[in-house]
């Protein structure tokens, strides 16, 4: 890195000798630069003169360093969810798991609810796998929790099932974004995001779970 700053460093003040040099009218340029001579219709100042080698290497510096604003490279759902995760912008690129998650934001929660009047945990988090990452699932918590591979915490990645002890036994389910955060529909706020180490949630964290493809039962408790 230090050598590259050196390099362009060393490149820039090449350019501006070189600029310097073409801009200068000859013989007379020390009288020229006093402001009374020109030369083909320009008349040479110390103020014109420097003015024009500042944006000669502000366009050239531009030119090798371009600056992009995130804003142009991410989508306004990814910045959404940045804030709401807590996480680098660039690394949300699942835009069809984030814009599945704001279509439901706020959805109440309603036991055997299936739709945006009111939905419960099992049938989010079954829609959700089978519209962005193509599982099916059973209807229930319970259901889901046996078709799953079960998994440690560390061995939670995007997409995996989240299974919490809430009432008795598997009695609720949400789907994990990362970085400990997980999509549910809560009885209490409806469809949110909550973090696995909030002490309700991690004192009734049962397992994770991924859906079962037949390729193997690697993570299996």
């Amino acid at each position: 890195m230090n050598k590259l700053k050196i390099n362009c460093s060393a490149f820039i003040f090449l350019t501006f000798i070189s600029f310097s040099a073409s801009a200068q009218p000859g013989k007379n340029f020390n009288k020229e630069m006093n402001g009374n001579a020109t030369q083909e219709g320009i008349v040479y100042t110390p103020a014109n003169y420097y003015k024009n080698v500042k944006s000669t290497i502000a366009a050239i510096t531009k030119k090798l360093f371009p600056i992009v604003s995130v804003s142009e490279v991410c989508s306004s759902i990814q910045l959404k969810y940045a804030q709401i995760l807590n996480r680098e912008v660039e690394t949300l690129t699942n835009t069809s798991l984030l814009s599945f998650i704001d279509e439901w934001w706020g959805t109440k929660y309603r036991f055997g609810g299936t739709t945006k009047k009111g939905v419960d945990c099992s049938s989010f988090s079954g829609m959700l796998m089978g519209t962005v990452f193509g599982f099916s699932l059973p209807r229930t918590a319970r259901e889901q929790y046996a078709k799953c591979v079960k998994l440690v915490k560390d061995q939670l990645t995007e997409g995996d099932l989240v299974f919490f002890n809430t009432r008795g036994g598997v009695s609720h389910v949400g789907v994990y974004l990362g970085e400990g955060k997980f999509v549910h529909s809560s009885s209490s706020k409806g469809v949110s995001v909550n973090n696995l180490e909030d002490s309700y949630w991690k004192n009734r964290f049962i397992a994770g779970g991924r859906p079962e493809t037949g390729t193997g039962t690697v993570g299996i408790l």
